[in-house]
């Protein structure tokens, strides 16, 4: 395994694979989890090699305090991508990724940009294009992984690939869960007992309002949902969403021809967790 600090450096190790060989990207913030190795894992599979950076990006924090508070586990995440056969490792600082201008593009993403975490989080999908966009153009990926426990931001990421015209196939890899349904991310380290062991019913929610989301009664999903929160001491609601599966607009009734997820957004005190369900 090669681990690269600059651009320069990186491509020049990325100029002697042959043309004939597959490169494939997962760009990570590190503090690495099974989640994460599940992604790298499928692009170990897929292609002939795999890039994963790490870096914390600046512009796609709308709360400074999460920024700060976001764990820094550098050396242990090298060791285990090294220990699952990793190729390159890319680790740049802020300066050598934006160059003193540490802001993001504007995008035109058609509205997907505009609800459930858009809607919550301001800027956070332009920061998110933004460095995706330069890791692309630094990299330059045959193929880019991408897990669906963010898929308003798969989404995003696909339309920046079409209004760039970036020549590089997204894939998704499905949510890596926990054994009790807690879907997998960093910021789980960050809850308390208490409120670990409240957190699973946020997927058991989404489960059983998939149940009931066969009866065709989009009201009464939305009240079941906002009840079993109302109830739960833990956890907090922030909002629960029934959208269209490639649009992400509100669902207003079902269409027999369309594909719905839920997406859901909870607090635990302060920590912010979320997860989303195919409906259909």
């Amino acid at each position: 395994m090669e681990v690269f600090e600059s651009i320069k450096s990186l491509q020049q190790s990325l100029s002697a694979i042959g043309q004939n060989l597959t490169i494939g990207l997962v760009p990570t913030m590190g503090a690495l989890h099974e989640g994460h190795l599940s992604i790298v894992r499928k692009a170990q599979g897929e292609t002939d090699r795999v890039i994963v950076s790490i870096f914390v990006n600046p512009t796609q924090f709308d709360k400074k305090e999460d920024l700060v508070n976001y764990p820094n586990t550098l050396d242990a995440d090298l060791e285990v991508l090294k220990s699952i056969g990793c190729d390159y490792v890319f680790t740049p600082n802020i300066q050598e990724v934006y160059q003193g201008k540490t802001r993001s593009e504007s995008f035109d993403f058609k509205g997907l940009d505009q609800v459930m975490e858009g809607k919550f989080r301001t800027g956070h999908f332009d920061g998110v294009a933004t460095i995706v966009k330069k890791l692309f153009n630094i990299t330059k990926p045959d193929k880019a992984y991408f897990g669906e426990k963010d898929f308003q931001q798969l989404l995003i990421i696909k339309k920046m690939v079409a209004l760039e015209f970036i020549p590089i196939d997204i894939v998704s890899v499905g949510i890596y869960r926990e054994d009790d349904g807690l879907a997998m991310s960093s910021r789980n380290t960050r809850l308390s007992q208490e409120q670990r062991l409240a957190a699973p019913e946020i997927y058991q929610t989404l489960l059983k309002s998939k149940k009931l989301f066969q009866n065709g009664d989009l009201a009464k999903v939305k009240s079941f949902v906002k009840n079993e929160f109302i109830q739960n001491t833990e956890l907090n609601l922030e909002y629960y969403e029934i959208a269209d599966s490639e649009t992400l607009k509100s669902a207003k009734e079902i269409l027999a021809d369309r594909k719905y997820r839920a997406f859901i957004a909870v607090f635990a005190d302060k920590v912010r967790l979320i997860d989303n369900i195919a409906l259909n």
